[in-house]
């Protein structure tokens, strides 16, 4: 995978993060409307139903798995997950790109071994802090719809402050409420979709699996700089 071919999970360019959202509230509710409730109480409604979802993903401390990522244009990278809360997080690309993505719960790092590129952001700019708060919050209009089906729960979430134009649904086991899939759509309309798969709960990680070299970051800017 290329950065122009086949992007990580969470960016449209090497600049902009699309990121992993939860859920965003306009007044109305998309979905399975419930008679007799006004647009203001099916918001409600909604809103109630993604946090509960939420609460539940939250609790989930650490999680690891594999993962396919479905581009814009169809192309299909996959790999391995890594997550522990707060903050952390790791998607190793298979071969023959070999990407990395990293948060360490400060920084997040996409490491191009193929161009030896280092490209860092503050977590605090990425939708990914969303994701890997310790508690998700949904609160303050973040919530635009909730679908509940027989075979899946289907949240959409908006918030400008973390990601701008960018939306993302996210859909769930309805019995479970373990998270399937995520699509992220960017502010001119494209999506990048991610299914998780064979995922286990409750692991522990070796202390250098989130670990971010600095100081290669660093080198790989100026060497750009140089340019």
């Amino acid at each position: 995978m290329t950065s122009e071919t086949s992007k990580p999970p969470f960016l449209t360019t090497r600049r902009d993060f699309l990121g992993l959202s939860l859920a965003a509230l306009g007044v109305a509710l998309v979905g399975n409307a419930v008679p007799g409730l006004s647009a203001v109480a099916q918001a409600q409604a909604a809103t109630d139903t993604a946090q509960r979802i939420a609460d539940h993903f939250s609790s989930v401390r650490s999680m690891t798995g594999e993962f396919v990522q479905f581009g814009p244009k169809g192309e299909q990278t996959g790999g391995k997950f890594f997550l522990q809360r707060p903050g952390k997080i790791r998607f190793n690309y298979d071969a023959p790109s070999a990407f990395r993505v990293i948060s360490d719960g400060k920084s997040v790092i996409l490491n191009n071994p193929r161009l030896k590129t280092y490209d860092l952001y503050p977590l605090s700019k990425t939708p990914l802090k969303l994701l890997l708060d310790d508690h998700i919050d949904l609160s303050g209009d973040k919530v635009r719809s909730v679908r509940e089906e027989p075979d899946m729960t289907t949240i959409q979430i908006v918030d400008r402050s973390v990601f701008g134009n960018a939306r993302l649904t996210m859909m769930f086991d309805p019995k479970s409420y373990e998270l399937r899939q995520w699509t992220l759509t960017d502010a001119q309309g494209k999506d990048t979709t991610v299914m998780i798969f064979n995922v286990q709960q409750g692991v522990r990680f070796a202390a250098d699996t989130f670990r971010i070299d600095y100081e290669k970051a660093a080198a790989s800017r100026g060497a750009r700089n140089m340019r």
